[in-house]
Order: structure tokens, then C-alpha cells, then sequence
């Protein structure tokens, strides 16, 4: 039995609505990274042209909606995560008509917009900054300038380090420095001054008018730093983010901007929200970011960093479900970003690594809450990993002690069509080159094939519409467990937990049943009901079942 068998007759038969409310709960978003999703004018570089001819591919995939990352304009000195104009669209990615089409577009086909907003820092060209260096009056304290320490302050202000590696820490020509946790060209806002809120809350009631349906907040835990800016006293800072408590990271004072955030966008009609991407040392520090009058989700990035065991992966998803429905929260899932290294490659690259990745999206779609996709997952695209140094752009690759700086191989422009580079990504090449291999990964190539990876996903998101036991976290009744005397309690959400082999994970919700199993070998155990989709063959004769290595099943009854 492969990922062909009934998911499609399942799904036309039966529907699958969220009586609780707030499309968000359940949504499958897809993140696209505009510069790698289309090429819609023959520049080697993706666009909003691009990614609108695109939006077809997303309706069939299956999903709610569309997170575009910024198409602002920039330098680009970060991917465009360096805005200099909050509400313009850079040349190199349109126009504003261009962004008004898209929002149309995609709404035309039942999929709602999310787009970035990048409220930590600046450009270095954006105005204020440009101000701030030019000795306009005030316009400093819309930043973090402080003096220098040592006896002629040629030491930085403190030992903050850049995430990127180096000091966070700029000096301008009149002796000053200004705070950047990333580069140099990203100055830190000080959200202690008045002006920053007002603008903010302008630029998104800006795009809110426009007709977006939300917002991916960057940086969310960072707006807010300790008071005084105190010494860190160790280094690789980088390395504690999300594992220890920090001075310029998830302070208590982010909070109340998320919560006026949380009124603006429940002042517009439509269900619009904001997602947090924020990094916290404890589960239960994350889900303060989606208390009732905060943000609606936060990216769970425990889950993608959890290794290939299964008791890292219960515990992670235990902790996680326990935080946010402490707080009557959806939780998100997420294997992959456009700032780590694809699944396909962690999970061990090759075979084994496409058949794990294959096993965890059937895993990551089966647990309640929201599920995050990005681009290319759905094709099984593995990490680029042997990138010429001459052409990559991250800004990390030229600077030493802060991340590895090679996010640029998971961001090589995505596979359409044909046997060639661009394969259908513009009618030019592609600003990243792309591996010779990926002509059998792409769109046109895995369409129709019922064992390919497109097809595994496609097939999974109509099931995951089309069974009333998934969906929204509050979906369903009470699960039935498979084994009762061997279950534990069931979730608030109606997912139970269910004895299993070694190896072997299995949970059950209402009508359904999902089973992982981790090792490297088959695994045989009772079937805990009729196979829906695998992400391998299965083998049962309707009492038991034989669970091939490394794979995912869903089960129904």
C-alpha cells in the first residue's frame, strides 16, 4: 500500500470544518522565499510576477496560505531582511501593483497572504538611520548609540556578539557605536522610544488595507532590550539563543507591543494574524507569545531541531502541545526554513534521508495544530551543500564565530520543469546555480507519480481536510483508543498516546491512528486500523501490519 491507495477517495467523500473557529488552528502554510520561488522577468531573481503564475501549484498542493518572505525595499545586504522603505515594493521584486495582484490572485483561489515584517532593526539606508548618522537632532535615540568603553571608547559599549559572528557592535566616524544583532547594516531599533510603535502600527495597518491576512513577525522576541544592556560574560552567544535566558532576547517587555499588535489586527475584519518568530529557552516561555491577547501562533523550533528518535520526538511534542494548550493556543509545527539546513540532508541525505523526511512531513501533518511548509519540501529537494564560495550571499559565510553561514543551500530557486538548468524557474538561469540532478525532482517530473514525494504531500493535505479527527486542535470527540488499557489520557485536542515497540511511535485521534516507526528495520505490531497513506509500502492482512524502516502510516477505522 503506498500514498495512492484511498487518500483521494477519502477525501471527496467526506469534509472536514473548523467548528471552533479561527482558520489558523489547522492551517498548512506554505513559506515561500521570493527570490528562489519564480522568476517572472527573465533576471535570474524570483518575484512577485513569478510567485503569482506560481499560486496554482499551492491550490493543488493543498494548502491554506501563502507566507511570502520581505520583497521590500532593501540592499539586500540580508535577503532583504534590511528594510529601507517599509511600504514599497523593491524594483528587483516589482512594484506595489504587483503585490496588489498577487494578494488578489491568491485570494481568488481560496489561499490568504502572510507577508514578513521586520520590526527588530533597520536598513542602514533606510532614513531614520541615515538621519541618525548625519547628526539630525533626536535621531539617534530612535536606536541603540551609546559611547564606547575603554579610556578613549574604542572598546564596544558591551560583549554583545551579532548572531552573525563579531561583535554587535558598529562604530560610526564621530566615536559613537550602534547596536546590530545581526550585521552591520541591520542598526537595532529602540523600542523604548515612541515614534518606532506609531510607525509600525502605521506600516501594518498599511498592508492591512491592502488586503493581507496577516503577519510573520521577524524577530519577535528581540525588540526589547534588558535595561543598561548588561555584559553577557561568555561567548558563542549564538549558540545559547532559545537554550538559555539572554539580555537582548525574549524580555518581558516584547510582550505589550505583541499585545497592541493583537488589538490592531482585531480591529480588521477577516480573521487576520500575527505569527511569531521567536526563539525561547523553555516551551513555556514560547507560549507567552500566544496568550489570548498576544499573537494567534509561534513557530516551534524544538520541533525542528528534534534529532530522528522517537523519545526526543514525543517529548517534543508533549512539551510543546502541554505549553500552548496551557494557554488555549494552537501549536505549529516545522521541519524546515529558509534559515537551516533542509530535512532531506539532516535526517542523513540520500535515501535514508528522503524516506525520513517523507516519514516526519506524514508525522508533522498528523499532529493538531498549524504545520509550516517550505518551498521545496514538498518536491523532497535536499540541501545544496557544494555551493562555489564565489556565488553565495549569506552574510554569515564572510564572518567567523557567529553561524556556519551556508543558509544559501536552502535556498537554491526550486525545480519546475525540464532536464535543465533554470528548469522552469525563469526564462533566464537562476541566481543560485542549480545541482545538474534536479530535472527528476521537479514539479512537472513528480506530478502524476503516485510514489513521489509531491504526490505523498498532496495526498496527505487532502486527507488531513477530508478526516474530521484531524484539523483543528479541538476536532473530533474522544479517540477510541487502539489499545485501551495501554493509553494514556487524551490531549484537550483528542490526541492519546498508545503503547508501541521500541522505535516505534503511535498515537491515536478521533477515527485515526498514526504510527512512525524510527529504526532501520521493519517493525511488526497489531494494525491499529485500515491504511490510509504511507510514506512506504505497508504490509497488513487486517490484524497486523508490517511497518517498513523509516516510514509514517496513517490509519483510519
Amino acid at each position: 500500500m503506498t500514498h495512492d491507495s484511498t487518500a483521494v477517495q477519502l477525501a471527496r467523500s467526506s469534509s472536514n470544518a473548523t467548528a471552533s473557529g479561527g482558520w489558523w488552528r489547522d492551517a498548512v502554510i506554505y513559506q515561500v522565499y521570493v527570490r528562489s520561488f519564480a522568476d517572472g522577468d527573465g533576471d535570474g531573481i524570483g518575484d512577485l510576477r513569478g510567485a503569482r503564475s506560481r499560486l496554482p501549484h499551492l491550490a493543488r498542493l493543498g494548502v491554506d496560505a501563502v507566507w511570502l518572505t520581505p520583497f521590500y525595499v532593501s540592499p539586500q545586504a540580508d535577503g532583504g531582511y534590511d528594510v529601507a522603505d517599509y511600504r514599497a515594493v523593491d524594483p528587483l521584486f516589482g512594484d506595489l501593483s504587483d503585490a496588489d495582484e498577487l494578494v488578489r490572485a491568491a485570494h481568488a483561489l481560496g489561499l490568504r497572504v502572510i507577508v514578513d515584517v521586520v520590526p527588530n532593526h533597520t536598513s542602514e539606508q533606510h532614513p531614520w538611520f541615515r538621519a541618525a548618522l548625519a547628526g539630525e537632532p533626536g535621531a539617534r535615540e530612535r536606536y541603540h548609540f551609546r559611547p564606547g568603553r575603554g579610556a578613549r571608547g574604542e572598546l564596544p559599549p558591551n560583549d554583545w556578539e551579532s548572531i552573525f559572528g563579531g561583535p554587535a557592535w558598529t562604530r560610526v566616524a564621530d566615536g559613537d557605536w550602534y547596536l546590530h544583532l545581526f550585521a552591520p547594516e541591520q542598526p537595532d531599533l529602540d523600542w523604548d522610544h515612541p515614534e518606532v510603535a506609531a510607525e509600525f502600527a502605521s506600516v501594518l495597518r498599511f498592508w492591512l488595507d491592502l488586503g493581507i491576512d496577516g503577519f510573520r513577525v521577524d524577530v519577535a522576541h528581540g525588540m526589547v532590550k534588558a535595561p543598561g544592556l548588561p555584559d553577557i560574560g561568555r561567548g558563542a552567544q549564538a549558540t545559547l539563543i532559545g537554550t538559555e535566558p539572554l539580555p537582548f532576547f525574549d524580555q518581558d517587555g516584547v510582550h505589550e507591543i505583541h499585545r497592541s499588535w493583537r488589538r490592531l489586527l482585531d480591529s480588521y475584519a477577516g480573521e487576520r494574524i500575527g505569527v511569531a518568530e521567536a526563539w525561547a529557552p523553555t516551551s513555556e516561555r514560547l507560549a507567552l507569545y500566544v496568550r489570548p491577547d498576544e499573537l494567534h501562533q509561534a513557530f516551534n523550533f524544538r520541533f525542528l531541531n528534534c534529532p530522528w528518535d522517537p523519545a526526543a520526538m514525543r517529548t517534543v511534542i508533549d512539551e510543546s502541545l502541554a505549553a500552548t494548550t496551557a494557554v488555549g493556543a494552537p501549536t505549529t509545527w516545522v521541519l524546515s526554513n529558509h534559515d537551516v539546513v533542509r530535512h532531506v540532508t539532516r535526517y542523513g541525505g540520500g535515501a535514508r534521508g528522503l524516506a525520513r523526511a517523507r516519514a516526519s512531513a506524514l508525522l508533522m501533518l498528523a499532529l493538531p495544530g498549524s504545520a509550516y511548509v517550505y518551498q521545496g519540501e514538498e518536491l523532497g529537494l535536499p540541501e545544496v551543500v557544494d555551493l562555489p564560495d564565489e556565488v553565495r550571499q549569506d552574510p554569515a559565510f564572510l564572518r567567523t564565530a557567529g553561524q556556519d553561514g551556508l543558509r544559501d543551500g536552502c535556498r537554491v530557486p526550486l525545480p519546475w520543469s525540464g532536464t535543465e538548468p533554470p528548469y522552469g524557474f525563469g526564462p533566464a538561469g537562476s541566481w543560485l546555480p542549480q545541482p545538474a540532478g534536479w530535472g527528476g525532482l521537479s514539479v512537472a517530473a513528480q506530478t502524476g507519480d503516485p510514489h513521489s514525494t509531491l504526490e505523498l504531500y498532496r495526498a496527505a493535505l487532502e486527507l488531513r481536510r477530508a478526516m474530521p479527527g484531524l484539523g483543528a486542535p479541538e476536532a473530533g470527540a474522544d479517540p477510541g483508543p487502539a489499545d485501551e488499557a495501554a493509553s494514556e489520557e487524551a490531549y484537550p485536542c483528542g490526541m492519546r498516546w498508545q503503547s508501541a515497540p521500541e522505535g516505534v511511535l503511535l498515537f491515536t485521534r478521533p477515527g485515526f491512528a498514526c504510527t512512525l516507526n524510527s529504526r532501520s528495520e521493519p517493525v511488526e505490531l497489531p494494525a491499529p486500523g485500515r491504511p490510509v497513506l504511507s510514506s512506504a509500502p505497508v504490509e497488513t492482512d487486517g490484524r497486523t501490519v508490517r511497518l517498513p524502516p523509516d516510514s509514517c502510516t496513517w490509519w483510519s477505522w
